[in-house]
Protein backbone atom coordinates (compact mmCIF):
# COMPACT_ATOMS: atom_id res chain seq x y z
CA UNK A 1 0.00 0.00 0.00
CA UNK A 2 1.49 3.65 -1.13
CA UNK A 3 -0.57 6.18 0.24
CA UNK A 4 -4.10 6.06 -2.16
CA UNK A 5 -2.63 3.99 -4.07
CA UNK A 6 -3.68 -0.19 -3.28
CA UNK A 7 -3.20 -3.41 -5.26
CA UNK A 8 -3.57 -6.36 -3.16
CA UNK A 9 -0.42 -8.53 -2.71
CA UNK A 10 -1.08 -10.90 -4.99
CA UNK A 11 -1.56 -8.49 -7.62
CA UNK A 12 2.05 -7.60 -7.95
CA UNK A 13 3.10 -11.08 -8.50
CA UNK A 14 0.80 -11.46 -11.39
CA UNK A 15 1.22 -8.30 -12.95
CA UNK A 16 4.72 -9.22 -12.39
CA UNK A 17 4.00 -12.51 -14.74
CA UNK A 18 3.15 -10.72 -17.79
CA UNK A 19 5.78 -7.74 -17.54
CA UNK A 20 8.40 -9.99 -16.81
CA UNK A 21 8.42 -11.15 -20.82
CA UNK A 22 8.23 -7.58 -22.20
CA UNK A 23 11.87 -7.11 -20.25
CA UNK A 24 15.44 -7.52 -21.14
CA UNK A 25 16.79 -11.39 -20.41
CA UNK A 26 19.18 -9.42 -18.45
CA UNK A 27 16.76 -7.27 -16.28
CA UNK A 28 14.22 -10.18 -15.74
CA UNK A 29 16.14 -12.06 -12.71
CA UNK A 30 16.48 -9.12 -11.04
CA UNK A 31 12.83 -7.88 -11.61
CA UNK A 32 11.75 -11.04 -10.37
CA UNK A 33 13.01 -10.36 -6.97
CA UNK A 34 11.03 -7.14 -6.88
CA UNK A 35 7.49 -8.54 -7.16
CA UNK A 36 7.23 -10.66 -4.00
CA UNK A 37 9.73 -8.38 -2.24
CA UNK A 38 6.83 -5.62 -3.23
CA UNK A 39 4.03 -8.28 -2.09
CA UNK A 40 5.74 -9.11 1.18
CA UNK A 41 5.51 -5.26 1.71
CA UNK A 42 2.23 -4.85 1.35
CA UNK A 43 1.07 -7.89 3.55
CA UNK A 44 2.62 -5.97 6.37
CA UNK A 45 1.06 -2.17 5.80
CA UNK A 46 -2.26 -3.05 4.45
CA UNK A 47 -4.94 -2.94 7.47
CA UNK A 48 -6.91 -6.23 8.69
CA UNK A 49 -10.49 -6.15 7.26
CA UNK A 50 -11.74 -6.34 4.24
CA UNK A 51 -9.71 -4.24 2.11
CA UNK A 52 -10.97 -4.89 -1.55
CA UNK A 53 -13.99 -6.24 -3.21
CA UNK A 54 -15.88 -6.57 -6.23
CA UNK A 55 -19.15 -7.33 -7.99
CA UNK A 56 -19.93 -10.23 -10.02
CA UNK A 57 -23.96 -10.50 -10.60
CA UNK A 58 -25.47 -10.19 -7.71
CA UNK A 59 -22.78 -11.32 -5.32
CA UNK A 60 -20.23 -9.05 -3.32
CA UNK A 61 -16.52 -10.81 -3.93
CA UNK A 62 -14.18 -10.19 -1.37
CA UNK A 63 -10.72 -10.15 -2.95
CA UNK A 64 -8.59 -9.64 -0.49
CA UNK A 65 -9.08 -9.59 3.21
CA UNK A 66 -5.95 -9.28 6.05
CA UNK A 67 -6.22 -11.00 9.08
CA UNK A 68 -3.15 -12.25 11.70
CA UNK A 69 -3.66 -15.70 10.08
CA UNK A 70 -3.39 -14.42 6.68
CA UNK A 71 -0.70 -11.83 7.24
CA UNK A 72 1.56 -14.87 8.58
CA UNK A 73 1.00 -16.86 5.42
CA UNK A 74 1.40 -14.19 3.11
CA UNK A 75 4.84 -13.43 4.95
CA UNK A 76 6.08 -16.48 4.40
CA UNK A 77 4.92 -17.07 0.75
CA UNK A 78 6.83 -13.40 -0.28
CA UNK A 79 9.85 -14.68 1.78
CA UNK A 80 9.92 -18.07 -0.09
CA UNK A 81 9.30 -16.22 -3.37
CA UNK A 82 12.20 -14.20 -3.13
CA UNK A 83 14.35 -16.80 -1.96
CA UNK A 84 13.38 -19.06 -5.02
CA UNK A 85 14.34 -16.16 -7.30
CA UNK A 86 17.68 -16.39 -5.78
CA UNK A 87 18.47 -19.57 -6.19
CA UNK A 88 16.93 -19.82 -9.90
CA UNK A 89 18.62 -16.30 -10.48
CA UNK A 90 20.51 -17.53 -13.41
CA UNK A 91 17.76 -18.85 -14.81
CA UNK A 92 16.61 -17.00 -18.08
CA UNK A 93 13.63 -18.69 -19.31
CA UNK A 94 10.71 -16.65 -19.07
CA UNK A 95 8.46 -19.16 -18.93
CA UNK A 96 9.22 -20.74 -15.56
CA UNK A 97 9.91 -17.15 -14.24
CA UNK A 98 6.53 -16.54 -15.27
CA UNK A 99 5.15 -19.71 -14.20
CA UNK A 100 6.42 -19.22 -11.02
CA UNK A 101 5.01 -15.46 -10.32
CA UNK A 102 1.54 -16.72 -11.12
CA UNK A 103 2.37 -19.72 -8.84
CA UNK A 104 2.92 -17.54 -6.08
CA UNK A 105 0.58 -15.02 -6.93
CA UNK A 106 -2.26 -17.64 -6.97
CA UNK A 107 -1.33 -18.67 -3.06
CA UNK A 108 -1.19 -15.17 -2.12
CA UNK A 109 -5.18 -14.80 -3.67
CA UNK A 110 -6.23 -18.00 -1.86
CA UNK A 111 -4.80 -16.54 1.34
CA UNK A 112 -6.32 -13.25 0.86
CA UNK A 113 -9.77 -14.41 -0.47
CA UNK A 114 -12.52 -13.79 1.07
CA UNK A 115 -15.08 -15.62 -0.28
CA UNK A 116 -15.22 -18.72 -2.57
CA UNK A 117 -15.41 -17.66 -5.58
CA UNK A 118 -12.04 -15.83 -5.24
CA UNK A 119 -10.74 -18.75 -3.37
CA UNK A 120 -11.75 -21.29 -6.20
CA UNK A 121 -10.05 -18.84 -9.13
CA UNK A 122 -6.88 -18.73 -7.47
CA UNK A 123 -7.03 -22.17 -6.80
CA UNK A 124 -7.19 -23.46 -10.43
CA UNK A 125 -4.77 -20.51 -11.49
CA UNK A 126 -2.11 -22.43 -8.93
CA UNK A 127 -3.08 -25.85 -10.29
CA UNK A 128 -2.31 -24.18 -14.35
CA UNK A 129 0.77 -22.59 -13.51
CA UNK A 130 2.20 -24.88 -10.90
CA UNK A 131 1.81 -27.21 -13.69
CA UNK A 132 4.62 -25.57 -16.36
CA UNK A 133 7.02 -26.17 -13.74
CA UNK A 134 6.73 -29.80 -14.08
CA UNK A 135 6.81 -29.63 -18.12
CA UNK A 136 9.68 -27.37 -18.33
CA UNK A 137 11.94 -30.18 -18.02
CA UNK A 138 11.08 -31.34 -21.02
CA UNK A 139 11.66 -35.01 -20.24
CA UNK A 140 9.23 -37.56 -21.21
CA UNK A 141 8.81 -38.38 -17.53
CA UNK A 142 8.02 -34.77 -16.75
CA UNK A 143 5.75 -34.85 -19.58
CA UNK A 144 3.51 -38.04 -17.97
CA UNK A 145 3.77 -36.60 -14.73
CA UNK A 146 2.85 -33.17 -15.68
CA UNK A 147 0.05 -34.37 -17.26
CA UNK A 148 -1.44 -36.60 -14.39
CA UNK A 149 -0.93 -33.70 -12.09
CA UNK A 150 -2.90 -31.12 -13.82
CA UNK A 151 -5.22 -34.00 -14.37
CA UNK A 152 -5.73 -34.97 -10.77
CA UNK A 153 -5.68 -31.21 -9.44
CA UNK A 154 -8.53 -30.19 -12.11
CA UNK A 155 -10.35 -33.04 -10.66
CA UNK A 156 -9.50 -31.90 -6.80
CA UNK A 157 -10.67 -28.33 -8.29
CA UNK A 158 -13.96 -30.22 -9.52
CA UNK A 159 -14.45 -30.96 -5.91
CA UNK A 160 -13.74 -27.93 -4.56
CA UNK A 161 -16.48 -26.00 -7.01
CA UNK A 162 -19.21 -28.88 -6.45
CA UNK A 163 -19.06 -28.41 -2.41
CA UNK A 164 -18.99 -24.53 -3.40
CA UNK A 165 -22.05 -24.47 -5.44
CA UNK A 166 -23.73 -27.05 -3.11
CA UNK A 167 -23.06 -24.73 -0.14
CA UNK A 168 -24.38 -21.87 -1.76
CA UNK A 169 -27.46 -23.59 -2.98
CA UNK A 170 -28.57 -24.76 0.42
CA UNK A 171 -28.45 -21.31 1.94
CA UNK A 172 -24.57 -21.46 2.79
CA UNK A 173 -22.64 -18.30 2.91
CA UNK A 174 -20.45 -17.23 0.44
CA UNK A 175 -17.52 -15.94 2.74
CA UNK A 176 -15.07 -18.17 3.23
CA UNK A 177 -15.60 -18.88 7.13
CA UNK A 178 -15.44 -21.75 9.66
CA UNK A 179 -17.45 -25.08 9.44
CA UNK A 180 -18.60 -26.90 12.35
CA UNK A 181 -17.91 -30.37 12.90
CA UNK A 182 -21.67 -30.75 13.60
CA UNK A 183 -22.88 -28.50 10.31
CA UNK A 184 -21.20 -30.46 8.45
CA UNK A 185 -23.16 -31.53 5.07
CA UNK A 186 -22.52 -32.86 1.86
CA UNK A 187 -20.86 -29.64 0.35
CA UNK A 188 -18.67 -29.66 3.22
CA UNK A 189 -16.95 -32.82 2.41
CA UNK A 190 -16.66 -32.11 -0.72
CA UNK A 191 -14.82 -29.13 0.17
CA UNK A 192 -12.84 -31.27 2.47
CA UNK A 193 -12.14 -33.71 -0.12
CA UNK A 194 -10.83 -31.31 -2.36
CA UNK A 195 -9.10 -29.59 -0.39
CA UNK A 196 -7.34 -33.18 1.16
CA UNK A 197 -6.18 -33.54 -1.93
CA UNK A 198 -4.17 -30.63 -2.71
CA UNK A 199 -3.11 -31.17 0.88
CA UNK A 200 -2.00 -35.09 -0.44
CA UNK A 201 -3.69 -36.87 2.13
CA UNK A 202 -3.97 -40.55 1.13
CA UNK A 203 -4.74 -42.09 -0.77
CA UNK A 204 -4.99 -38.76 -2.76
CA UNK A 205 -0.93 -38.42 -2.48
CA UNK A 206 0.43 -39.99 -5.09
CA UNK A 207 0.59 -36.92 -7.75
CA UNK A 208 3.10 -34.98 -5.14
CA UNK A 209 5.58 -37.98 -5.10
CA UNK A 210 5.17 -38.40 -8.73
CA UNK A 211 5.39 -34.72 -9.67
CA UNK A 212 7.87 -32.90 -7.63
CA UNK A 213 10.86 -34.85 -8.43
CA UNK A 214 10.02 -35.18 -12.07
CA UNK A 215 10.24 -30.88 -12.09
CA UNK A 216 12.78 -29.03 -12.78
CA UNK A 217 15.46 -27.88 -10.54
CA UNK A 218 14.27 -24.76 -9.27
CA UNK A 219 10.49 -25.51 -10.23
CA UNK A 220 10.60 -27.78 -7.25
CA UNK A 221 11.66 -25.10 -4.80
CA UNK A 222 8.27 -23.72 -5.69
CA UNK A 223 6.42 -26.62 -5.52
CA UNK A 224 7.80 -27.82 -2.33
CA UNK A 225 6.65 -24.30 -0.52
CA UNK A 226 3.00 -23.43 -2.04
CA UNK A 227 0.43 -26.06 -3.28
CA UNK A 228 0.02 -28.10 0.27
CA UNK A 229 0.60 -25.42 2.28
CA UNK A 230 -2.41 -23.20 1.04
CA UNK A 231 -4.41 -26.34 1.52
CA UNK A 232 -3.38 -26.43 5.10
CA UNK A 233 -4.20 -22.82 5.30
CA UNK A 234 -7.27 -23.49 4.36
CA UNK A 235 -7.98 -26.45 6.86
CA UNK A 236 -7.23 -23.82 9.30
CA UNK A 237 -9.40 -21.32 8.51
CA UNK A 238 -12.42 -23.54 7.56
CA UNK A 239 -12.34 -27.08 9.16
CA UNK A 240 -10.36 -26.89 12.71
CA UNK A 241 -11.51 -29.46 14.95
CA UNK A 242 -12.43 -31.68 12.63
CA UNK A 243 -11.48 -35.16 14.14
CA UNK A 244 -10.95 -37.22 11.06
CA UNK A 245 -7.94 -34.78 10.15
CA UNK A 246 -6.30 -36.19 13.47
CA UNK A 247 -6.46 -39.52 12.04
CA UNK A 248 -5.75 -38.16 8.45
CA UNK A 249 -2.30 -36.51 9.31
CA UNK A 250 -1.43 -39.38 11.89
CA UNK A 251 -1.51 -41.36 8.37
CA UNK A 252 0.36 -39.02 6.83
CA UNK A 253 3.26 -38.15 9.09
CA UNK A 254 3.59 -42.12 9.50
CA UNK A 255 3.12 -42.89 5.61
CA UNK A 256 5.59 -40.46 4.14
CA UNK A 257 8.69 -41.57 6.27
CA UNK A 258 7.94 -45.50 5.77
CA UNK A 259 7.56 -44.98 1.59
CA UNK A 260 10.62 -43.13 2.09
CA UNK A 261 12.59 -45.61 2.67
CA UNK A 262 11.68 -47.18 -0.53
CA UNK A 263 12.96 -43.94 -2.15
CA UNK A 264 15.74 -43.82 -4.63
CA UNK A 265 15.40 -40.93 -6.24
CA UNK A 266 17.11 -37.85 -3.78
CA UNK A 267 13.47 -35.75 -4.20
CA UNK A 268 11.52 -38.51 -4.12
CA UNK A 269 12.34 -38.90 -0.42
CA UNK A 270 12.03 -35.61 0.39
CA UNK A 271 8.64 -35.28 -1.52
CA UNK A 272 7.43 -38.40 0.34
CA UNK A 273 8.67 -36.18 3.82
CA UNK A 274 6.42 -33.70 2.67
CA UNK A 275 3.31 -35.74 3.09
CA UNK A 276 4.71 -36.65 6.42
CA UNK A 277 5.60 -33.39 7.68
CA UNK A 278 1.90 -31.67 6.44
CA UNK A 279 0.41 -34.52 8.70
CA UNK A 280 2.14 -32.83 11.82
CA UNK A 281 -0.17 -29.46 10.75
CA UNK A 282 -3.50 -31.62 9.18
CA UNK A 283 -3.20 -33.31 12.78
CA UNK A 284 -2.76 -29.91 14.41
CA UNK A 285 -5.98 -28.33 12.72
CA UNK A 286 -8.04 -32.08 13.51
CA UNK A 287 -7.22 -31.21 16.94
CA UNK A 288 -8.76 -27.82 16.86
CA UNK A 289 -7.14 -25.97 20.20
CA UNK A 290 -5.70 -22.86 20.01
CA UNK A 291 -2.16 -24.22 20.93
CA UNK A 292 -2.62 -26.93 18.08
CA UNK A 293 -3.70 -24.50 15.29
CA UNK A 294 -0.71 -22.10 15.97
CA UNK A 295 1.01 -25.30 16.30
CA UNK A 296 -0.05 -26.14 12.34
CA UNK A 297 0.60 -22.19 11.36
CA UNK A 298 4.19 -22.71 13.16
CA UNK A 299 5.20 -25.50 11.36
CA UNK A 300 3.85 -24.79 7.91
CA UNK A 301 6.14 -21.21 8.07
CA UNK A 302 9.04 -23.62 9.48
CA UNK A 303 8.11 -26.24 6.94
CA UNK A 304 8.37 -24.23 4.05
CA UNK A 305 11.79 -22.82 5.18
CA UNK A 306 13.26 -25.87 5.85
CA UNK A 307 12.21 -27.84 3.01
CA UNK A 308 12.75 -25.23 0.16
CA UNK A 309 16.23 -25.88 1.39
CA UNK A 310 16.49 -29.24 1.71
CA UNK A 311 14.88 -29.31 -2.20
CA UNK A 312 17.78 -26.38 -2.99
CA UNK A 313 20.50 -28.87 -1.47
CA UNK A 314 19.06 -31.84 -3.49
CA UNK A 315 19.01 -29.86 -6.49
CA UNK A 316 22.55 -28.58 -5.88
CA UNK A 317 23.70 -32.31 -6.29
CA UNK A 318 21.02 -32.97 -9.66
CA UNK A 319 22.01 -29.93 -11.12
CA UNK A 320 25.96 -30.61 -11.11
CA UNK A 321 25.87 -33.71 -11.44
CA UNK A 322 23.37 -34.59 -13.84
CA UNK A 323 21.71 -37.60 -11.48
CA UNK A 324 19.33 -37.65 -8.52
CA UNK A 325 19.95 -41.53 -8.22
CA UNK A 326 21.61 -42.43 -4.51
CA UNK A 327 22.55 -45.84 -6.07
CA UNK A 328 24.56 -43.27 -8.72
CA UNK A 329 26.09 -40.60 -6.30
CA UNK A 330 28.02 -40.63 -2.98
CA UNK A 331 31.70 -39.44 -1.80
CA UNK A 332 31.07 -35.77 -3.43
CA UNK A 333 30.86 -34.02 -0.23
CA UNK A 334 34.34 -32.76 -0.64
CA UNK A 335 33.44 -31.12 -4.16
CA UNK A 336 30.69 -29.34 -2.34
CA UNK A 337 31.45 -28.74 1.05
CA UNK A 338 29.14 -25.29 1.14
CA UNK A 339 25.79 -26.98 0.07
CA UNK A 340 26.59 -30.08 2.42
CA UNK A 341 26.90 -27.85 5.14
CA UNK A 342 23.38 -25.76 4.19
CA UNK A 343 21.84 -29.24 3.55
CA UNK A 344 22.25 -30.36 7.06
CA UNK A 345 20.54 -26.82 8.88
CA UNK A 346 17.63 -27.91 6.57
CA UNK A 347 18.03 -31.40 7.97
CA UNK A 348 18.69 -30.43 11.81
CA UNK A 349 15.70 -28.31 11.48
CA UNK A 350 13.26 -31.09 9.57
CA UNK A 351 14.48 -33.73 12.43
CA UNK A 352 13.68 -31.41 15.35
CA UNK A 353 17.13 -30.76 16.73
CA UNK A 354 17.32 -27.97 19.59
CA UNK A 355 18.58 -24.09 18.02
CA UNK A 356 16.74 -25.07 14.82
CA UNK A 357 12.96 -23.99 13.99
CA UNK A 358 11.41 -27.79 13.67
CA UNK A 359 12.08 -28.59 16.70
CA UNK A 360 10.23 -24.83 17.90
CA UNK A 361 7.44 -25.40 15.92
CA UNK A 362 5.98 -29.58 15.44
CA UNK A 363 6.81 -29.92 19.28
CA UNK A 364 3.85 -27.61 19.59
CA UNK A 365 1.45 -29.88 17.43
CA UNK A 366 2.39 -33.15 19.54
CA UNK A 367 2.25 -31.29 22.65
CA UNK A 368 -1.19 -30.02 21.88
CA UNK A 369 -1.92 -33.74 21.10
CA UNK A 370 -0.87 -34.54 24.73
CA UNK A 371 -2.52 -32.04 26.24
CA UNK A 372 -6.04 -32.85 24.61
CA UNK A 373 -5.56 -35.89 25.52
CA UNK A 374 -5.11 -37.65 21.86
CA UNK A 375 -2.21 -40.23 23.37
CA UNK A 376 -1.96 -42.31 20.93
CA UNK A 377 -1.47 -38.92 18.63
CA UNK A 378 0.70 -38.03 20.32
CA UNK A 379 2.93 -41.08 20.43
CA UNK A 380 2.92 -41.35 16.66
CA UNK A 381 3.91 -38.31 15.96
CA UNK A 382 7.17 -38.80 17.78
CA UNK A 383 6.81 -42.63 16.25
CA UNK A 384 7.01 -40.11 12.82
CA UNK A 385 9.93 -37.94 13.69
CA UNK A 386 12.05 -41.13 14.35
CA UNK A 387 11.73 -41.58 10.34
CA UNK A 388 12.33 -37.89 9.74
CA UNK A 389 15.70 -37.85 10.97
CA UNK A 390 16.23 -41.56 9.77
CA UNK A 391 15.68 -40.54 5.92
CA UNK A 392 16.24 -36.93 5.57
CA UNK A 393 18.76 -36.19 8.49
CA UNK A 394 21.22 -39.29 8.00
CA UNK A 395 20.07 -41.43 4.74
CA UNK A 396 19.69 -38.90 2.07
CA UNK A 397 22.97 -36.56 2.71
CA UNK A 398 25.25 -40.14 3.90
CA UNK A 399 24.69 -42.03 0.43
CA UNK A 400 24.49 -38.46 -1.54
CA UNK A 401 27.17 -36.93 -0.39
CA UNK A 402 29.10 -38.86 2.09
CA UNK A 403 29.62 -43.09 1.76
CA UNK A 404 31.16 -45.26 -1.44
CA UNK A 405 32.68 -42.80 -3.83
CA UNK A 406 31.01 -43.50 -7.45
CA UNK A 407 33.28 -41.95 -9.54
CA UNK A 408 31.29 -38.74 -10.64
CA UNK A 409 32.61 -35.69 -9.71
CA UNK A 410 30.16 -32.26 -10.00
CA UNK A 411 30.62 -29.13 -11.53
CA UNK A 412 30.87 -26.06 -10.06
CA UNK A 413 27.78 -25.44 -8.27
CA UNK A 414 26.78 -22.04 -8.97
CA UNK A 415 26.77 -18.99 -6.44
CA UNK A 416 23.65 -17.90 -6.30
CA UNK A 417 22.32 -21.22 -5.55
CA UNK A 418 24.56 -20.89 -2.22
CA UNK A 419 23.34 -17.63 -1.82
CA UNK A 420 19.71 -18.57 -1.43
CA UNK A 421 20.57 -21.52 0.49
CA UNK A 422 22.20 -19.36 3.04
CA UNK A 423 19.16 -17.07 3.20
CA UNK A 424 17.05 -19.93 3.46
CA UNK A 425 19.63 -21.53 6.68
CA UNK A 426 19.57 -18.44 8.65
CA UNK A 427 16.01 -18.02 8.87
CA UNK A 428 15.84 -21.53 9.96
CA UNK A 429 18.52 -21.01 12.94
CA UNK A 430 17.10 -18.13 13.86
CA UNK A 431 13.73 -18.80 14.43
CA UNK A 432 14.90 -21.87 16.13
CA UNK A 433 17.32 -19.58 18.59
CA UNK A 434 14.91 -16.88 19.00
CA UNK A 435 11.14 -18.54 18.64
CA UNK A 436 9.82 -15.52 20.18
CA UNK A 437 9.88 -13.40 16.59
CA UNK A 438 7.59 -16.45 15.41
CA UNK A 439 5.09 -16.97 18.31
CA UNK A 440 4.69 -13.08 18.71
CA UNK A 441 2.64 -13.03 15.20
CA UNK A 442 1.04 -16.45 15.81
CA UNK A 443 -3.14 -15.49 15.35
CA UNK A 444 -3.88 -17.88 17.65
CA UNK A 445 -3.84 -17.06 21.73
CA UNK A 446 -1.67 -19.55 23.45
CA UNK A 447 1.23 -19.43 25.16
CA UNK A 448 4.27 -22.13 24.57
CA UNK A 449 7.74 -22.72 25.62
CA UNK A 450 9.67 -25.07 23.69
CA UNK A 451 12.67 -24.77 25.51
CA UNK A 452 11.99 -27.20 28.59
CA UNK A 453 14.29 -30.23 30.26
CA UNK A 454 11.60 -32.68 29.51
CA UNK A 455 11.04 -31.42 25.92
CA UNK A 456 14.54 -31.01 25.33
CA UNK A 457 15.60 -34.89 27.04
CA UNK A 458 12.85 -36.60 24.80
CA UNK A 459 14.16 -34.86 21.51
CA UNK A 460 18.12 -35.92 22.24
CA UNK A 461 16.82 -39.81 23.21
CA UNK A 462 15.40 -39.85 19.92
CA UNK A 463 18.15 -38.58 18.21
CA UNK A 464 20.41 -40.63 19.44
CA UNK A 465 18.67 -43.90 19.40
CA UNK A 466 17.99 -43.06 15.34
CA UNK A 467 21.49 -42.35 14.45
CA UNK A 468 22.54 -45.40 16.30
CA UNK A 469 20.11 -47.75 14.16
CA UNK A 470 20.88 -46.10 11.08
CA UNK A 471 24.84 -46.38 11.49
CA UNK A 472 23.88 -49.84 12.58
CA UNK A 473 21.76 -50.61 9.65
CA UNK A 474 22.68 -48.30 6.99
CA UNK A 475 23.87 -51.22 5.13
CA UNK A 476 20.54 -51.96 4.45
CA UNK A 477 18.85 -48.81 4.25
CA UNK A 478 21.02 -47.51 0.89
CA UNK A 479 18.78 -47.07 -2.10
CA UNK A 480 18.24 -49.60 -5.40
CA UNK A 481 16.71 -49.41 -8.28
CA UNK A 482 13.43 -50.30 -7.38
CA UNK A 483 10.15 -48.28 -7.94
CA UNK A 484 8.06 -47.49 -4.93
CA UNK A 485 4.82 -48.05 -6.84
CA UNK A 486 2.36 -47.01 -3.30
CA UNK A 487 -1.25 -46.20 -4.39
CA UNK A 488 -0.28 -46.80 -8.20
CA UNK A 489 -1.06 -50.60 -7.57
CA UNK A 490 -4.63 -49.73 -7.81
CA UNK A 491 -4.49 -48.78 -11.57
CA UNK A 492 -0.96 -50.68 -12.67
CA UNK A 493 -1.97 -54.32 -11.65
CA UNK A 494 -4.98 -54.08 -13.09
CA UNK A 495 -4.07 -52.31 -16.05
CA UNK A 496 -3.62 -55.36 -18.20
CA UNK A 497 -6.69 -56.85 -17.90
CA UNK A 498 -8.57 -53.36 -17.74
CA UNK A 499 -6.49 -52.96 -21.41
CA UNK A 500 -7.67 -56.16 -22.54
CA UNK A 501 -11.80 -55.85 -21.45
CA UNK A 502 -11.97 -51.34 -22.31
CA UNK A 503 -9.47 -51.54 -25.15
CA UNK A 504 -8.51 -54.70 -26.87
CA UNK A 505 -12.26 -55.97 -26.92
CA UNK A 506 -14.24 -53.05 -27.67
CA UNK A 507 -11.53 -52.83 -30.56
CA UNK A 508 -12.19 -56.36 -31.50
CA UNK A 509 -15.67 -55.60 -31.45
CA UNK A 510 -15.68 -52.31 -33.90
CA UNK A 511 -13.20 -54.38 -36.18
CA UNK A 512 -15.83 -57.08 -36.17
CA UNK A 513 -18.29 -54.39 -36.75
CA UNK A 514 -16.34 -52.49 -39.40
CA UNK A 515 -15.60 -55.74 -41.40
CA UNK A 516 -19.00 -57.31 -41.03
CA UNK A 517 -20.03 -53.92 -43.10
CA UNK A 518 -17.60 -54.09 -45.75
CA UNK A 519 -18.78 -57.35 -46.09
CA UNK A 520 -22.57 -56.29 -46.50
CA UNK A 521 -21.43 -53.72 -48.48
CA UNK A 522 -19.41 -55.88 -51.19
CA UNK A 523 -22.39 -58.63 -51.07
CA UNK A 524 -24.89 -55.70 -52.42
CA UNK A 525 -22.67 -54.06 -54.73
CA UNK A 526 -22.08 -57.66 -56.31
CA UNK A 527 -25.92 -58.20 -56.06
CA UNK A 528 -26.51 -54.92 -57.57
CA UNK A 529 -24.49 -56.25 -60.69
CA UNK A 530 -26.44 -58.94 -61.60
CA UNK A 531 -30.06 -58.92 -59.11
CA UNK A 532 -31.30 -61.67 -60.70
CA UNK A 533 -28.91 -64.25 -59.74
CA UNK A 534 -30.67 -64.37 -56.51
CA UNK A 535 -34.02 -65.73 -58.06
CA UNK A 536 -32.27 -68.28 -60.46
CA UNK A 537 -32.56 -71.50 -59.71
CA UNK A 538 -29.06 -73.35 -58.98
CA UNK A 539 -27.22 -74.18 -62.07
CA UNK A 540 -28.39 -70.95 -63.35
CA UNK A 541 -25.47 -68.37 -62.31
CA UNK A 542 -23.90 -68.37 -65.38
CA UNK A 543 -26.52 -66.35 -67.14
CA UNK A 544 -25.71 -62.89 -67.61
CA UNK A 545 -27.58 -60.12 -66.74
CA UNK A 546 -28.58 -57.65 -68.85
CA UNK A 547 -30.49 -55.02 -67.74
CA UNK A 548 -32.58 -53.72 -70.61
CA UNK A 549 -33.91 -56.92 -70.45
CA UNK A 550 -35.55 -56.65 -67.35
CA UNK A 551 -36.46 -52.87 -67.71
CA UNK A 552 -39.79 -51.55 -67.92
CA UNK A 553 -41.12 -50.24 -71.13
CA UNK A 554 -41.84 -46.66 -71.40
CA UNK A 555 -45.84 -47.81 -72.34
CA UNK A 556 -46.04 -49.74 -69.23
CA UNK A 557 -44.69 -46.78 -67.88
CA UNK A 558 -47.47 -43.96 -69.13
CA UNK A 559 -50.32 -46.81 -68.70
CA UNK A 560 -49.77 -46.85 -65.14
CA UNK A 561 -49.92 -42.89 -64.91
CA UNK A 562 -52.91 -42.54 -66.79
CA UNK A 563 -54.52 -45.34 -65.11
CA UNK A 564 -53.50 -43.72 -61.57
CA UNK A 565 -55.06 -40.45 -62.68
CA UNK A 566 -58.51 -41.72 -64.12
CA UNK A 567 -58.94 -43.32 -60.69
CA UNK A 568 -57.66 -40.39 -58.35
CA UNK A 569 -59.82 -38.65 -60.78
CA UNK A 570 -62.77 -40.72 -60.13
CA UNK A 571 -62.51 -41.18 -55.90
CA UNK A 572 -62.58 -37.41 -56.62
CA UNK A 573 -66.12 -37.09 -58.08
CA UNK A 574 -67.09 -39.78 -55.76
CA UNK A 575 -66.42 -37.67 -53.11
Amino acid sequence: MFGDFYLPPFAYMIVGAFILPLLPKSARSTAFLLFPLLALIVVWTQPFGEVMTATLASYTLILAKADPLSRIFGTIFSLIAIIGGVYAFKLKEVGQQAAALLYAGGSLGVVFAGDYFTLFMFWELMAVSSTYLIWARRTKDAENAGMRYVIVHLFGGGMLFSGILLHLSSGGSLLVQQILPGDSTLSSWLILAGVCLNAAVPPLHAWLADAYPKATVTGSVFLSAFTTKTAVYVLIRIFPGWEILIVLGVIMALYGVVYAVLANDIREILAYHIISQVGYMVTGVGIGTALALNGAVAHAFCHILYKALLFMGAGVALHTTGTARLVELGGIARYQKAAVALYMIGAFSISGFPLFNGFISKSMVVTAAGYAHYDAAMLLLLLASVGTFLHTGLKLPYFTWFGEYKGIRPSKTPVEMLVAMGIAAFFCMLIGVMPGLLYAYLPFDATYRPYNIPHLVETTQILTFTFVGFWVLRGKLAGDYTIAIDTDWFYRKPAKPARIVFIDWVNAFFDACEKAGYDAAHSIAALSKNPVRFFMPDGSNDITYSPNRYRVTVATIVVSVLVSFVLFAFAGLLT
